[in-house]
């Protein structure tokens, strides 16, 4: 089921709740039942949990947020790096420069055609990735300069490399959930406590209060639906993408 899909259906879930309760209370209430006797202390308390409530959801969605930008930074930040030591092997002898760019042009296809599936549907990295991201780690750890000029670009490969292995294991760790289940329990009870303060505010089965509360409470379901979303950086609709390796090795991806 599409992604837009679930969150209209949710939005039109809470929306239809609520105003079926909101009209199936008026139609039970007392008949001398007066709503503009709602004791102030309850008016304030339904102020105090919705702003409560409106700062929590604001740190989840900022929270999840960064998440899903430090992803993009990362794969970022490898492909990058492989890019770097691809273009740098080119002080080396033939032999040697060909073999380093065909393990990181492998390393990279694989990653783009098979891994990515692997991070979307499973949430995690393949031993076959790692496998082959090692493999140009010994090409570069292993060659031996053969003179000033070849030892002076040593140094900055060795760097590009540990570079490239850092971001691969940070894509690694930010490829599951971001968000604990303790966290969503409270964002889930939160937004039921928010919402049922709304009946107790008494309100009119008027068509503005009717269309106000739905909207409310669509707006509470939209607000979760997004933190769902960003949660897993790789898995869902607003997900990180491969870009970076295919705009850096346009000829290796297709």
């Amino acid at each position: 089921m599409p992604d837009w899909l679930v969150l209209a259906l949710a939005m039109l879930g809470a929306c239809a709740v609520v105003v079926v309760i909101t009209v199936v209370r008026n139609r039970r209430a007392p008949e001398d039942e007066d709503p503009s006797e709602t004791p102030d202390v309850i008016e304030y308390m339904t102020m105090w949990i919705g702003v409560v409530y409106a700062i929590v959801l604001g740190l989840a969605i900022a929270g999840v947020w960064e998440a899903r930008s430090s992803a993009q930074d990362y794969v970022q930040s490898e492909a990058q790096a492989l890019h770097e030591i691809s273009e740098r092997v080119r002080v080396y002898p033939p032999d040697v420069r060909d073999r380093i760019r065909t393990d990181v042009n492998a390393y990279v296809a694989y990653v783009v055609d098979h891994e990515w599936k692997t991070m979307s549907n499973d949430e995690r990295v393949t031993d076959r990735g790692t496998a082959l991201l090692q493999k140009v780690r010994q090409d570069v750890t292993d060659y031996r300069p053969k003179n000033d000029f070849e030892a002076q670009a040593y140094q900055p490969l060795l760097d590009q490399m540990t570079a490239a292995d850092q971001a691969r294991n940070n894509r690694a760790d930010s490829t599951g959930a971001t968000m604990p289940p303790v966290v969503w329990w409270g964002l889930f009870i939160g937004g039921l406590v928010t919402v049922g303060m709304v009946f107790a505010l008494q309100i009119r089965r008027t068509k503005r209060e009717l269309v106000l509360a739905g909207l409310f409470s669509a707006t509470i379901a939209f607000m979760l639906f997004l933190i769902w979303d960003f949660d897993a950086p790789y898995s869902r609709g607003i997900a990180v993408t491969a870009d970076p390796f295919t705009n850096l090795f346009p000829t290796v991806v297709k």
